[in-house]
């Protein structure tokens, strides 16, 4: 009996030395990634700043097809959002809350079944004939120590999901000609 009261005193020395080690991890994680397209800033802006563009290129979509959706404010732009529904991608919101055409698009998103809110924005610019496309993510992970662990692996797990995102956007722009950039 008293090697059991042992190993639960270690099992939760362990847990608690995790938490602690949790909460001093980042409470921020930054995700970037960039393509460039053989397009003009304004043949890009469409496809990026109306919700109802991106079930043709959006990652998270493409992994399940039955995500249910519901758009709210403008077509584009400024406002603009979406909620969804999803059994593997979980259920959330975001807003489009700032748009520079076709410069800059600034949003928010609220991960429903975390509580994990992001902001983060896309950014076009002219490089010759070409745009390059910048898609940043800012994560507050809170005072959640298991959040602060799982941030340690957000760039991989997030990054690649932005890199096949970019690639089906770069797909759907008229010349359909991209180009993979670091940030």
């Amino acid at each position: 009996m008293r090697w059991f009261l042992n190993l639960a005193k270690a099992l939760l020395v362990l847990v608690a030395l995790l938490a602690v080690i949790g909460l001093l991890l980042p409470g921020q994680r930054q995700v970037v990634r960039s393509v460039e397209i053989k397009a003009t800033p304004a043949e890009v802006w469409p496809w990026i700043a109306e919700p109802r563009k991106w079930a043709s290129w959006s990652p998270w979509l493409a992994k399940d097809p039955q995500t249910q959706m519901q758009y709210e404010g403008p077509i584009s732009g400024e406002g603009a959002g979406w909620t969804w529904s999803s059994q593997s991608q979980g259920h959330g919101h975001m807003r489009f809350v700032k748009a520079q055409a076709p410069q800059q698009l600034g949003f928010e998103m609220v991960f429903e079944d975390t509580g994990m809110k992001a902001t983060g924005d896309f950014t076009l610019t002219a490089v010759g004939e070409r745009t390059k496309v910048q898609w940043r993510m800012d994560a507050n992970l809170g005072l959640n120590p298991l959040a602060r662990w799982f941030g340690l692996g957000l760039d991989a797990l997030v990054g690649t999901d932005f890199e096949a995102g970019l690639a089906s956007l770069a797909n759907q722009v008229p010349s359909q000609a991209a180009v993979p950039t670091t940030p």
